[in-house]
């Protein structure tokens, strides 16, 4: 069994990547290599986030708001939904509230 197929991708992910009927937009294979980038984004956010918070004294809606903000930033790496779904992933790691200002950001 190939690598690709034993990695669970978490529904919210596929649903960024599927046309409004459910059918997939990228090959398996590419949407494991999406998901991987975006789930070790998140998790390498985790540990600047909480330095922001602590050291800095920044609330954490600011510090992911920054996050959120960052990422988009061009040459961007990822689509606005990629972005938004890894904030949500950092503070979802992080254990913290979110919530967005606008739901298409």
């Amino acid at each position: 069994m190939d690598h690709d197929h034993q990695i669970f991708i978490p529904d919210s992910f596929s649903a960024l990547h599927a046309t409004p009927g459910g059918r997939p937009t990228l090959s398996r294979a590419e949407l494991v290599a999406r998901y991987e980038l975006c789930e070790d984004m998140a998790n390498a956010l985790v540990e600047h986030c909480q330095a922001i918070h602590f050291r800095d004294g920044v609330d954490e809606a600011e510090v992911l708001r920054r996050c959120h903000q960052g990422l988009l930033v061009e040459p961007a790496v990822l689509t606005p939904a990629q972005a938004r779904w890894v904030v949500t992933r950092t503070a979802e790691l992080l254990g913290w509230p979110l919530q967005f200002d606008d739901p298409q950001t």
